[in-house]
């Protein structure tokens, strides 16, 4: 077993107890995780964390996989098909946002972005318009835009709702986008216009112009496919520099 596959199970066995209020066997019942047995195993090491696994006890213990498993968070941000060693972060530092409104003065390097939240951007089936809170708006630093490559002008946030995206992107989660970014780099998540449903997906190029879109929860939302022709309906609004996400 590698050594970071120890230090995870350190981890999350410290996290386990200090948070659960489960015995190990109920905890493991109420997840879907496993028996008593396993839980053991997983929190002692006997046996390597896995992604399924870890995404449950997250969600049991009220944490971000991260907390215990920066390896397997990685793992967990890449589209579908791809390998760790492929992982490009697209915003790794959540302390370079937070909400405001117009009464909490900007800093030296900070920017605000509008967020579009009263009608949702939708990771489903998508809704047919998306309209500007200005009540709120995200705050971001100037400096995290830069290391993004992200211009000030080009960038707004946007509420995602629906389960296509889920675990990366689950119900609520807030996107960044670069609405200069419109070109399909295959693999890469971006927001599109989808005759009138705004959606947040993976694209992939196809032969002959065509374009394909995948969701992250492939189980129970199959990969779609469109020719050239059927493609024109399909509008990239930008592509997603940025994601926040509360397991």
């Amino acid at each position: 077993m590698d050594k970071w596959q120890v230090d995870d199970a350190y981890r999350l066995k410290k996290i386990f107890s200090e948070r659960s209020e489960l015995s190990q066997e109920a905890f493991g019942d109420k997840f879907k995780i496993g028996s008593q047995g396993m839980i053991w195993q997983y929190l002692n090491a006997r046996t390597p964390l896995n992604l399924a696994a870890a995404i449950k006890f997250a969600k049991g213990l009220r944490v971000k996989v991260s907390d215990f498993s920066p390896n397997l968070a990685e793992e967990l941000a890449q589209p579908p098909g791809s390998g760790r060693t492929q992982h490009e972060p697209n915003g790794e530092r959540t302390d370079d946002l937070y909400l405001w409104d117009s009464n909490t003065p900007l800093g030296e390097d900070d920017v605000d972005l509008p967020l579009l939240e009263e009608v949702e951007l939708s990771a489903g089936n998508g809704v047919c318009e998306a309209q500007v809170n200005y009540n709120q708006k995200m705050r971001f630093s100037k400096s995290s835009l830069r290391r993004c490559n992200v211009d000030i002008n080009n960038a707004v946030c946007v509420k995602v709702t629906g389960s296509s995206m889920s675990p990366v992107l689950p119900d609520g989660s807030t996107v960044g986008i670069d609405t200069s970014k419109i070109s399909i780099t295959d693999g890469k998540m971006y927001a599109i216009d989808h005759g009138g449903m705004l959606r947040v997906k993976y694209l992939y190029r196809i032969p002959g112009g065509g374009v394909r879109i995948k969701s992250f929860n492939s189980e129970e939302y199959e990969d779609e496919s469109y020719s050239k022709e059927q493609a024109v309906e399909i509008k990239i609004i930008g592509r997603v520099f940025w994601h926040s996400v509360f397991y």
